[in-house]
């Protein structure tokens, strides 16, 4: 087996990166475009096999490595068992799935030494990408929405915020992540009446517990972040008066 040699040697987040993104690449290639070969070769009357993803963008269904312990986390075992248990789709899911848990592992074995900082990038990066099963499954990821922070300490502030942070969250479309946007369709907008949509960013008063869409009381996400405490205009004009 091609287990590809892995240097001792402290590596970079960006040297890391791309050994993921090649292992990656091979595995989401044996799942889409070589997926017939892939299916035939886990043949259920072999021996306990796993999908490896090699660097430079090849795969290999093989038994695992004989090395305690091994060189590197290894892939799930037994992925050929399951194969005539389940309808084929799923089972290529469940594959993918257990694939992307193993290169997230390798990927973090790699960089372990590594601090806060640099752990927090090479995730950022490795987020940036599609899983595998959302490849395999053809489920295509929305791009996060800014989250609204207000950053209050007061009781109000403080159960409204988590409900904001939903609000100001992207919601998938698809069933395994889907949230019900019936829970916030009655929620308008204080200044133009319009429902809420999840495509859009909404900030909350922290006064008067109303929502609004950000372009309407014109506040951007990046100032949301440094308001500590949000009063609309109309609680802001009140207040003025008094």
């Amino acid at each position: 087996m091609e287990m590809s040699s892995i240097s001792s040697s402290a590596r970079s987040v960006e040297e890391i990166f791309k050994d993921y993104s090649g292992r990656r690449s091979g595995i989401v290639r044996a799942l889409t475009l070589d997926v017939n070969e892939f299916y035939s070769l886990c043949d259920p009357e072999k021996e306990n096999l796993c999908l490896y993803g090699h660097p430079n963008d090849t795969w290999e269904v093989t038994l695992p490595a004989e090395e305690v312990p091994p060189e590197l986390p290894e892939p799930a075992l037994g992925i050929n068992f399951a194969r005539d248990g389940m309808d084929r789709k799923d089972w290529l899911s469940l594959v993918a799935v257990h694939s992307d848990s193993w290169l997230l592992s390798v990927a973090f074995y790699l960089g372990a030494r590594f601090n806060r900082n640099d752990r927090k990038r090479l995730f950022g990066m490795i987020n940036d990408l599609p899983t595998v099963y959302e490849v395999v499954t053809q489920k295509k990821p929305v791009k996060d929405k800014p989250i609204v922070d207000s950053g209050s300490k007061s009781k109000v502030s403080t159960k409204r915020s988590s409900d904001g942070q939903v609000k100001s969250n992207s919601k998938p479309v698809d069933d395994g992540y889907v949230e019900d946007e019936d829970e916030h369709s009655e929620t308008l907008c204080g200044t133009c009446g319009g429902s809420y949509s999840a495509e859009e960013f909404w900030i909350g008063c922290d006064i008067c517990e109303r929502w609004f869409h950000g372009k309407c009381v014109k506040i951007t996400p990046a100032k949301a972040e440094s308001i500590k405490q949000y009063k609309c205009p109309n609680c802001s004009m009140k207040k003025s008066r008094q």
